[in-house]
């Protein structure tokens, strides 16, 4: 399918130069106009956005718009493909708490879920094919959603008589949730608190309800007890912007969490679920680069903690003197063996652990200390651990995927070690893992470095250069992209794609170390272990040269932003949604809302006249140069606090300006949605068939002529 880049005139943004001065270099902006004055009105209500700028983005999405439009047709069948392995009537496996249950079902048709609850033996009766029954409806979002043009249920926790229910939603896309209790014998709300975060949870008294409250900047600070009909008691105000508040409750139910953390240092208050009102108490005092949880047993508080130990160890400590002097190993640190996730029961400890990028689970009866762990022998799989409502149970309710093998939920019987398979994903259009092939390969990086990488392809596509290729990457904040199962991913593959992610430095797949040989001063290690990515599976006939489609988001976004500008010729196309691109810019306005959270991250160019000149180096808005550069999709949401609309915006403007050989540089902005993209299971797939349309019409061709 051709491409006329010709079919309507792009948008050319105004320049309107900009200068500020930092560290004595003076930085010019021409596009600085598209950051509106009030852009927290925006955030809030995107009609507020200032005309000049919605009409700028408005133009973008027509042009985009009249140049895909030869490829309708093929985006309706994507669409109807991806609809197609998404099971319309689904349901997740119940959660039991006491005498009854809890979970989500969807309806046919329906964009949103449904919290419906049930009694135990109905939920205990669920099998793979087995979906729940008499199960009685407690909320219906879609009938939440209704004149809403964006919506998103955020949380929602039930009080432990049963009664109460306490639920967030997103209205606007800019993730400033409202939160309300519903009376369950009456279906009756009460709203509690506007502009917290998405989570809540109830205390002890069934009564009250915690829940973090943003500040101006939106920014999660102050951390609420509310109850209806009362006004809201700060329980903690965190006083540094650079840390975010969030709550939680023990899996014992004893104690609400407050947790206060930036990307490198946490800290952890308790208060006693059985008297909400109670001062919070400190487990330990935040030591800079410190990071730990808390999970609690008895007289005793289990603690997670790189204290000492880079890829974490396990800790128990004395409920009535939990300060670290106290801290004991239970699972002593292990280099290179990252204990990523733990869960406490009455009787078992749990962890999830991950070693050179593969995970596996960990169960120790607390008892006598016997062990056992369970893993899976294919090459690459995802692997989690669900905590549940109960405490004493011997029950550990478990996830499993591998990118041929669709998600499987199993309850395990700690004690017998008898595995029960309660769901499997259902993939209606069918699906048969013997027709593809996942694998694990290593790239070496330029200093040596060896990274892995998953792929998934069709059993019959070649493997001979001859294949296009999707690359993914992410590699931030120490976030690992697991080599799970995606139904969406199929739609490429099974045209012959090769679907490639690349485990790159600055996420954990291979340790902390590999977290942090990938952020601050060694954040050039991402950008390049993504090209000897592209360059290991040209190389071992992956992918052909001009084939590979390199795909990011968010912090990914940026990758792509770098290897757009240092790698152009390695890449026929670069999808970036809600990309993080304008780095330097942001890092230095600290009224942003994630900006001195980040500061761990990235640096702080404010201070630090080298974290300064770092960032200046990659930032990608800062580094566009007159060069030749490959098609692009860039997509953006214009209620996004995550990353900001108008980088991604200025983003574009630069490359049409420099870019030397006139290429397709196409701009999405969804002006009712923000940093997760359009809400609604089937709307966003919308999203995915259009940039699959663009990876086709890209490099899904076998020449460069799809393009003119």
């Amino acid at each position: 399918m051709r491409l006329d880049k010709r079919a309507a005139e792009p948008p050319r943004a105004a320049r309107r130069p900009v200068t500020a001065t930092h560290h004595g270099v003076a930085l010019e902006d021409p596009y600085a106009w598209l950051r509106a004055d009030d852009w927290r009105a925006a955030m809030s209500d995107p009609s507020a956005l200032p005309a000049d700028i919605a009409d700028h983005l408005r133009a973008e999405n027509a042009y985009t718009e009249a140049v895909l439009a030869p490829l309708k047709e093929l985006q309706s069948t994507l669409l109807a493909e991806l609809r197609g392995r998404i099971a319309e009537d689904d349901w997740s496996v119940p959660v039991e708490d006491g005498a009854v249950a809890y979970g989500l079902a969807y309806a046919e048709g329906e964009e949103h879920p449904r919290l419906v609850r049930m009694a135990r033996q109905v939920a205990e009766a669920v099998e793979p094919e087995a979906p729940p029954t008499d199960a009685v409806v407690l909320l219906d979002a879609n009938r939440e959603a209704e004149g809403h043009a964006y919506f998103r249920l955020g949380a929602a926790d039930h009080s432990a008589d049963h009664a109460r229910l306490a639920w967030t939603a997103d209205r606007t896309g800019g993730e400033l949730y409202t939160l309300a209790v519903r009376d369950v014998a009456s279906g009756t709300d009460t709203v509690l608190h506007e502009r917290i975060t998405a989570g809540a949870t109830y205390a002890g008294d069934a009564l009250t309800v915690f829940a973090v409250e943003q500040d101006g900047n939106l920014r999660p600070h102050r951390a609420l007890a509310l109850r209806p009909g009362e006004p809201a008691r700060t329980v903690y105000e965190e006083a540094d912007p650079g840390f975010f508040v969030a709550v939680s409750r023990t899996l014992s139910g004893r104690f609400v969490v407050i947790h206060t953390h930036d990307h490198q240092t946490s800290e952890v208050r308790l208060v006693d679920a059985r008297d909400p009102l109670a001062r919070p108490v400190v487990v330990a005092p935040r030591v800079a680069e410190e990071e730990y949880d808390v999970a609690h047993h008895g007289d005793a508080l289990f603690i997670r903690t790189n204290r000492e130990a880079r890829d974490f160890r396990i800790v128990r400590v004395a409920l009535d003197a939990p300060g670290r002097e106290g801290w004991e190993d239970i699972v002593p640190h292990r280099a290179g063996v990252l204990v990523v996730d733990m869960i406490v029961f009455a009787d078992y400890l749990v962890w999830l652990e991950r070693e050179n990028a593969l995970p596996r689970i960990v169960i120790r009866r607390l008892a006598d200390g016997d062990e056992h762990q369970i893993a899976f022998d294919e090459e690459a799989y995802a692997l989690a651990i669900q905590s549940g409502e109960e405490f004493q149970t011997t029950t550990l309710r478990f996830t499993y995927s591998s990118m041929t093998t669709p998600t499987e939920v199993w309850d395990y019987d700690m004690g017998t070690r008898e595995r029960r398979l309660r769901k499997r994903q259902r993939i209606p259009s069918g699906h048969d893992p013997s027709q593809y092939v996942t694998r694990r390969l290593t790239a070496q990086a330029e200093d040596g470095e060896a990274v892995p990488v998953s792929l998934l392809h069709r059993a019959d596509t070649p493997v001979d250069g001859t294949a296009p290729c999707l690359l993914y990457g992410y590699g931030a904040y120490g976030i690992t992209i697991p080599a799970g199962f995606s139904a969406n991913a199929l739609s490429l593959v099974d045209r012959g794609f090769i679907h490639a992610i690349a485990h790159v430095r600055g996420g954990m797949d291979k340790g902390f170390d590999w977290y942090d040989r990938g952020r601050r001063t060694h954040k050039e290690n991402t950008f390049s272990d993504f090209v000897a990515v592209a360059d290991h599976l040209i190389a071992e006939g992956y992918a052909r040269p001009g084939g590979v489609a390199a795909q990011g988001g968010s912090a990914g976004g940026m990758v792509m932003g770098v290897v757009a500008n240092r790698a152009a010729d390695r890449f026929g196309a670069i999808v970036a949604e809600v990309p993080f691109v304008d780095v330097l810019a942001t890092m230095l306005d600290d009224t942003l809302p994630l900006t001195p959270p980040e500061w761990p991250e990235w640096g702080d160019p404010i201070r630090d006249a080298d974290a300064f000149e770092l960032l200046r180096r990659y930032s990608p808005v800062d580094n566009v140069v007159e060069q030749p550069y490959p098609a692009m999709l860039v997509l953006a949401g214009v209620s996004d606090p995550r990353v900001t609309y108008w980088e991604p915006a200025k983003w574009v403007a630069r490359l049409r300006h420099a870019a030397t050989n006139d290429p397709l540089i196409l701009m999405r902005t969804n002006m009712e949605a923000g940093h997760g993209g359009a809400s609604g299971r089937f709307k966003r797939l919308e999203e995915v068939a259009l940039v699959q349309a663009f990876v086709l019409a890209t490099v899904g061709a076998t020449t460069s002529a799809a393009v003119g």
